[in-house]
């Protein structure tokens, strides 16, 4: 059973997922405060984390960090912000989406049942793929990244734009393509979210990010993963 952790200052709000999600049979945890959340994760291990932003001890993307500190499980941002910035901000922190309330429950649950899914190991068979590199190692049947003998720890959310590209190694992968098959099929203007985790993956895996080899980008159109 997938067990949720709901962080959320708003008692209205905590109360309306609960609810919801139980119905739906999916065990959850709340937590009004960032301390609290923090705790009950290192406890209770969820599969994904539903955080506000907006929180009175402190600010949600700490909250984000701190979970990255050790853990990669998915985490949905619920917020009232609505900037680009603050979006970005969570984004690279390390949050897999962002949610702007208010906020309709059945999209809300789309797409959390999307961020679990994209943490599921993947089975075996056509997995069983390993795709080496000059810098790096892709293992897809494991879902792990190797760089100068060490494992790199990737969000779920970092390892599927990972696998998208490097399962169509050579070939361009439109924006479009990309933010529907790694965040879902609602998303297709998000280009940010792209930027964002490019970056990201350039950061952990290219000699020169800022002169990557394997990371390709194609201006308006999209990116290329080479070997």
């Amino acid at each position: 059973m997938t067990r949720v952790l709901v962080v959320d200052d708003e008692p209205q709000i905590v109360r309306a997922l609960v609810i919801n999600l139980r119905a739906r049979t999916y065990e959850v945890d709340a937590a009004h405060d960032g301390a609290t959340a923090l705790r009950l994760a290192a406890a209770r291990h969820p599969d994904v984390v539903v955080l506000d932003l907006g929180l009175p001890d402190m600010d949600g993307v700490e909250v984000i960090r701190g979970l990255r500190g050790w853990t990669r499980v998915p985490i949905l941002v619920l917020s009232a912000r609505h900037s680009s910035d603050e979006k970005v901000e969570a984004l690279d922190a390390g949050a897999d989406d962002y949610v702007t309330k208010p906020f309709g429950m059945d999209e809300l649950l789309a797409r959390l049942r999307a961020a679990v899914r994209r943490a599921e190991p993947a089975g075996g068979g056509e997995d069983d793929v390993i795709v080496e590199t000059g810098e790096f190692t892709v293992d897809l049947a494991a879902k792990k990244v190797n760089r100068a003998g060490k494992d790199v720890r990737l969000t779920p959310t970092e390892w599927h734009l990972l696998e998208v590209l490097v399962r169509n190694s050579g070939r361009l992968v439109g924006q479009k393509q990309l933010l529907r098959e790694v965040w879902g099929p609602s998303y297709g203007t998000e280009t940010n979210y792209l930027r964002v985790y490019m970056a990201q993956l350039r950061r952990k895996l290219e000699a020169d990010p800022s002169h990557p080899k394997h990371f390709i980008t194609e201006p308006g159109m999209g990116y290329r993963f080479e070997k």
